[in-house]
């Protein structure tokens, strides 16, 4: 089996230096680091985890926790999230709850406390009490991804800022009967988030002194599926028809669309779409949105908790990441002939 030795004949470095490199400590160049990670894989090494703990009290592993794994948000969170890892020499161990039916039990109290891990980051869940007991206890630093929670500390986006940003988009455009899709996620485990984005929708409205209809506001349950049906609804509703819908997500806006296309409608001539993400497929949907960076969020996490971990510093709090309006072509002005169409 390939060791230290094997590597460092390869390299022409020192056993030490090996070493340090494997371990991703920080006194080493990034250069040294990428040969000696090269030689390690052409050689075949594989790592003790067991000798490498006992060395430095790590396991050299980080967790991630999800609500579900199939989800655009949660995959580009870990994506960033697993560059960052390879990159220092880290392992990613995944806990997924599987839904709402999923055993948060198991994974609070046995899993996650097993302490095979050194740092964990979670996306988009709020801990009841006892959770967050049993995270203190565990002792390692965490962060959570995609929506703020109680006593953790949180990475992301401002979510309120964004839906407010969205629905003023609307408002520029001339638009006064903005109907919003959102709720929470059909598993229930999503609270903060579509929360804050209603909010701020519903800011901005009151900004523009117009009051939301509470007959406008459907649950799309921040999936296509939930989307389209929520749209249907709004159609199929007897009365005034809005102008435009802003969608909490880009998944329910491109229900949205599906459905107002489904009803013989045109996107932005009859009804105007604006969603949140900035998802892939945004662009071949010519969907408006305020985009976000989900990989990068992931990036930046897994960054400063390895900061933390060799003791390099520290952070309480972080601004809010990064997000930006796209307009595309699913957003117009109003017609006039159309803005106050009744069904």
């Amino acid at each position: 089996m390939t060791g230290i030795q094997e590597i460092a004949r390869e390299t022409g470095l020192s056993t030490a230096t090996v070493s340090r490199a494997l371990r991703g400590l920080p006194n080493v160049k990034a250069e040294t680091t990428s040969a000696v990670r090269r030689a390690a894989d052409r050689l075949g090494y594989i790592p003790s985890s067991a000798a490498s703990g006992l060395a430095t009290g790590r396991s050299r592993a980080l967790g991630v926790l999800v609500p579900v794994i199939n989800r655009w948000f949660y995959v580009n969170v870990l994506e960033g999230i697993d560059a960052e890892l390879r990159q220092a020499g880290y392992d990613l161990i995944l806990y997924s709850l599987g839904g709402p039916a999923g055993d948060r039990e198991r994974v609070f109290h046995r899993s996650i406390l097993r302490r095979r891990i050194d740092a964990l980051v979670v996306l988009c869940l709020v801990f009841n009490p006892d959770e967050s007991e049993q995270l203190q206890l565990a002792e390692f630093p965490t962060i959570v991804v995609g929506g703020p929670g109680p006593g953790v500390r949180h990475m992301g986006i401002d979510d309120r800022a964004a839906g407010a940003a969205a629905t003023n988009h609307l408002l520029g455009l001339g638009h006064t009967e903005i109907a919003h899709i959102g709720g929470e996620d059909e598993l229930g485990l999503n609270i903060a988030v579509p929360l804050e984005r209603h909010n701020g929708y519903v800011e901005a409205l009151n900004a523009a002194g117009i009051s939301a209809r509470e007959e406008w506001t459907v649950n799309g349950a921040f999936s296509f599926e939930g989307g389209q049906r929520a749209m249907r609804g709004l159609l199929e509703t007897a009365g005034h028809r809005p102008t435009a819908v802003f969608a909490a997500s880009d998944e329910m806006a491109f229900g949205a669309i599906t459905a107002i296309v489904e009803a013989g409608l045109r996107v932005p001539n009859d009804l105007s779409v604006i969603g949140i993400d900035g998802h892939q497929y945004g662009a071949a949907m010519r969907l408006t949105t305020v985009s976000q960076n989900p990989y990068q969020q992931g990036a930046d996490a897994t960054r400063v908790l390895l900061a933390e971990l060799d003791g390099r510093e520290h952070a309480d709090s972080f601004p809010s990441a990064p997000f930006e309006l796209i307009v595309r072509s699913s957003t117009a002005p109003p017609p006039a002939s159309k803005r106050d169409a009744t069904w």
